[in-house]
């Protein structure tokens, strides 16, 4: 299994509220682990909620033994909120602070992943790219309802108001996923800095290059910026070896 992870401020913001984490190898009773979160509030709270959620979830993996993915992931991503709630409400300084949160394992040819807020994860299969996770955010709550357009005007200036993140309110829900893997998919974890700037066709062109992961990922980072970069950019990009995923 190969990946390679690259965040970047992008041209607007002063500082980086995105925080990441990739590794192939194991990490506790993972076999791998790879997170993505995208944090918000004043000042200096949001990079502190992504870089708390982060290591504070990896260190939740490598001191609980015996669980499933899902199931150490789910508690996992349960406890850190409660932390990072409980730290808003005593410390002014991180009143209001927020983070997204997607995050992926591959065991047994399964990808299992989970997710709060909008940061994504997308397969890349066959010359296609597929979104896996749901964005919770107001304007997927109205398309699902029946009361907005994707992609409409009113749908592009209300795409960054989100209805869950971790540490804004006592409990949290993620929404997990599973996806048998097969030989040739390649996995993109992503905050909106980089969804919201580039399209998805352009995305998928990246994607199904013959380029080492390195190169990949450098190349999406710099197209969310040439495309305005006007947010923090995140991305994480996973090949599985062909002995990871179920043969075709």
């Amino acid at each position: 299994m190969q990946a390679y992870a690259l965040t970047d401020v992008g041209r607007i913001r002063a500082g980086n509220q995105d925080y990441l984490y990739a590794s192939s190898e194991p990490v506790g009773n993972l076999p791998n682990l790879f997170l993505v979160a995208d944090g918000m509030g004043g000042h200096r709270a949001g990079d502190y909620a992504s870089r708390f959620t982060v290591e504070q979830l990896t260190a939740y993996a490598r001191t609980h033994q015996g669980s499933s993915a899902v199931t150490l992931l789910q508690k996992g991503i349960e406890e850190i909120n409660g932390r990072l709630y409980r730290q808003s409400l005593e410390n002014p300084a991180y009143s209001g602070m927020g983070t997204t949160l997607v995050a992926a394992v591959i065991q047994d040819g399964i990808l299992y992943a989970a997710n709060v807020g909008d940061s994504r994860l997308y397969l890349c299969r066959n010359g296609s790219l597929r979104q896996v996770t749901r964005d919770h955010s107001f304007v997927e709550e109205m398309v699902a309802l029946g009361q907005m357009q994707r992609n409409s005007r009113d749908y592009l200036e209300k795409k960054n108001i989100i209805t869950r993140a971790l540490g804004t309110q006592r409990r949290v829900r993620a929404d997990f996923f599973e996806e048998p893997l097969l030989p040739g998919d390649r996995i993109l974890l992503c905050s909106d800095g980089l969804s919201n700037m580039v399209p998805e066709e352009q995305m998928l062109g990246y994607l199904s290059a013959r380029e080492p992961l390195r190169r990949i990922v450098e190349q999406l980072v710099e197209a969310a910026n040439q495309n305005g970069g006007k947010d923090n950019i995140a991305a994480v990009v996973v090949d599985p070896e062909i002995s990871e995923v179920k043969a075709c």
